[in-house]
């Protein structure tokens, strides 16, 4: 991220994405905005299903909309939550944002739009890699 005003705005874009939530049984609303490296940005809210492990996060949605749409080079992405702690993203969001690179930033926002930031390297140290030749055994980030 180049200032705090781009900052800002993803995060208030995370925040904004995080009204459109399908969480009728946890209650629990998550937005993300994720940044590519030509500045588009992509948005997702976490969709719930009474079947859990259907559920969808928002960060997974964010980036599915944007390689759906043929961008796979990220640079940030904004979390938010809607409550007053600071929103990280889930193991299996973690190892999804690995797969397009260890450097990309993570804003973890709380409903006030104050963050802390990361990268998915720092977030997932060793994250899993499919290495050509290494059967799966290379450590990432």
């Amino acid at each position: 991220m180049e200032n705090d005003n781009a900052a800002e705005k993803l995060v208030n874009k995370a925040l904004t994405a995080r009204d459109s939530a399908y969480a009728p049984y946890s209650g629990f609303k998550v937005g993300a905005a994720l940044l590519t490296s030509g500045g588009e940005i992509y948005t997702g809210c976490n969709i719930e299903n009474a079947s859990y492990g259907l559920t969808c996060c928002a960060e997974r949605v964010a980036v599915f909309k944007a390689v759906s749409e043929g961008k796979k080079d990220f640079t940030a992405i904004a979390v938010a939550c809607g409550d007053g702690d600071f929103c990280s993203p889930c193991g299996a969001c973690r190892q999804v944002l690995a797969e397009f690179g260890g450097s990309i930033k993570v804003y973890m926002c709380n409903h006030r739009g104050e963050y802390r930031v990361k990268t998915v390297s720092e977030l997932l140290p060793g994250y899993f890699r499919l290495g050509i030749g290494d059967w799966g055994l290379g450590i990432g980030g």
